[in-house]
């Protein structure tokens, strides 16, 4: 179903089942298998709630859980006591952003003394059929829904420069520190006048590079839940790419640099640079969206500024750091 403003900002228990079921916390395991079968449950039950005497909700019990467990152990015991709920005053936004967080099957509504109001399911945001045994398949599915969410959420200029500003911040921190740096090598700029000129286009490079790395990444993390396994084989791969680019670029522009000003020592040693730098800019490009998406943080709107800042810090430091040693 789509996911269109107006319907967002309806109230949740406009979209709420009350074909739940709910158990006494009092029970044990068999004696709730025994009430389930007494009551029947619908076709959508995925999870069980457990109430106290006064109908409070106070677990929640996946229906794995329920038939794996021991018959004669309490719910009490078997229960999970940190219930994600939602307030009877929500809206379905907040319903569709809590799903996005914590990427449950459901979600019980409850009003102002803990009693259960409703229950909203997954298809609250999407009528997609998928298999929910298949975990990999699900986090893509919640992923996705994820940037459509965020494509129609409202936001004031006001709002947009709050949140877009302090990531640009990034920016203007890794310009003054390409400042300091090169005034730190100064004398190294000094001795080999080449370098300067070739210095913005190596900057240019390593945050082309970068730029490719991050886009590649963030479109990959639509429908990939990142993982370790993940991560090390996506950086085996850019990394490899990086290399060839920066085989490809350097030998081109040591080339231009030797037929230019006829120095052989400057060529290699802003070749080299180039091909360190695109091998790093590579690495910031994949990991920091990586680790924004981690955190739960927007890639989109973080990991340009801070891939770029740490692109051109490390690039600049690789390439007078080469300089210093070679010239």
């Amino acid at each position: 179903m789509p996911l269109e403003k107006d319907h967002l900002s309806e109230s949740v228990l406009t979209e709420a089942r009350t074909d739940f079921v709910t158990l006494e916390d009092h029970l044990t395991i068999g004696e709730a298998l025994g009430v389930i079968r007494h009551r029947g449950v619908g076709d959508k039950i995925v999870y069980f709630y457990v109430v106290d005497p006064q109908e409070r909700l106070v677990g929640v019990l996946p229906t794995r859980r329920l038939l794996t467990e021991d018959p004669g152990k309490p719910l009490a015991g078997a229960m999970i006591r940190n219930v994600v709920t939602l307030p009877d005053t929500a809206t379905v936004f907040d319903a569709c952003e809590l799903f996005v967080i914590y990427k449950y099957l459901a979600l019980p509504v409850v009003d102002g003394d803990g009693r259960i109001a409703g229950i909203v399911d997954i298809s609250l945001l999407s009528e997609e059929v998928f298999d929910l045994a298949d975990r990999e398949q699900a986090d893509a599915f919640f992923e996705g829904v994820g940037f459509r969410i965020a494509q129609v959420r409202d936001a004031s200029p006001l709002k947009a420069f709050r949140f877009r500003f302090p990531w640009l911040l990034a920016t203007i921190a890794s310009g003054t520190v390409c400042a300091l740096l090169a005034s730190v090598y100064e004398a190294t700029l000094a001795e080999s006048l080449v370098l300067a000129f070739f210095l913005t286009l190596v900057l240019g490079l390593g945050e082309s590079v970068s730029i490719q790395s991050m886009t590649i990444t963030i479109q990959a993390l639509r429908s990939t839940q990142p993982t370790l396994r993940w991560y090390l084989k996506a950086l085996r791969r850019e990394l490899g790419t990086a290399v060839l680019l920066g085989i490809g670029c350097g030998v081109v522009v040591g080339l231009i640099v030797y037929l230019w000003r006829g120095e052989g020592l400057a060529a290699i040693t802003i070749g080299a640079s180039i091909l360190l730098a695109l091998s790093a800019a590579c690495t910031f490009g994949l990991s920091m969206p990586a680790l924004l998406h981690a955190f739960k943080w927007d890639p989109k709107i973080a990991a340009g500024p801070i891939t770029l800042a740490t692109a051109d810090v490390s690039t600049l430091l690789i390439y007078f750091s080469l300089a210093t040693w070679w010239l």
